[in-house]
């Protein structure tokens, strides 16, 4: 077994131990239970860490370890606004480039996804979900649209672990499902990168609300200063 093989094989594990939250945000990264759970030691550990931390998933701090990286209102916004452009350019580009046989392995992925929603599953739900995206970015034949989209979604499925699913935003986000299926079979490429950007407008909002509310739930109560017993106009 090579080096850059378990080199690999490690950064693919810590990376989803991150993605999945294993390790919650801002907490240590609890270096000796991953060398233990991996079967590696700590220079191997440290060395993928230092990718992760290029990627965005952990922080290094001097001489401490490295801690979870803890994304902010802004990192969210951009992660999404991006994520929108690439996924909208890779619809335009899968409506021309798809082949039968993939566009009908991803419909068949769809009706997991219909399954899913009408038996209000989440976690088939989201797993069809990501396969179904994936897919477009595939049918692209675009290796760098490719790599690019793989970088940024690996930040953004963190995200979306934690992100809220009401009746009503899961219900818009299967109908925009369903209209991205429909731009696909019909090959029109302007509708297909409009519903992908529109849908991952619609997510990231969903994940900013929902940030800002727990923000607001966390924040401190300010301390009240005690009324003044002084008259409002002292007299001179």
């Amino acid at each position: 077994m090579s080096k850059e093989f378990v080199h690999n094989s490690l950064l693919d594990n810590l990376r989803e131990v991150f993605i999945r939250g294993d390790v919650p945000p801002g907490a240590k990264v609890p270096e000796a239970e991953l060398c233990e759970r991996f079967g590696v030691s700590r220079t191997p550990l440290r060395e993928a860490l230092k990718v992760l931390a290029a990627e965005g998933h952990v922080e290094l701090l001097p001489n401490r370890g490295a801690r979870v990286h803890v994304l902010t209102l802004e990192e969210v916004d951009g992660l999404f606004a991006v994520a929108g452009a690439l996924e909208a350019l890779a619809g335009e580009q899968a409506c021309k480039r798809i082949e039968p046989a993939a566009l009908a392995a991803l419909e068949a992925v769809h009706e997991d996804l219909r399954t899913a929603f009408r038996a209000r599953d989440l976690a088939p739900y989201y797993d069809a979900n990501r396969r179904i995206h994936e897919a477009i970015v595939a049918a692209t034949h675009n290796p760098i649209l490719q790599t690019q989209y793989a970088q940024l979604n690996a930040r953004i499925r963190r995200i979306r672990f934690d992100s809220p699913m009401t009746e009503e935003i899961w219900s818009r986000a299967m109908a925009e499902h369903e209209g991205m299926l429909n731009a696909l079979q019909r090959r029109d490429a302007a509708a297909m990168a409009s519903i992908l950007k529109t849908h991952l407008m619609h997510k990231s909002e969903a994940i900013l609300d929902a940030m800002r509310a727990e923000a607001a739930v966390q924040k401190p109560a300010r301390t009240r200063r005690p009324a003044s017993t002084a008259p409002a106009n002292p007299p001179a």
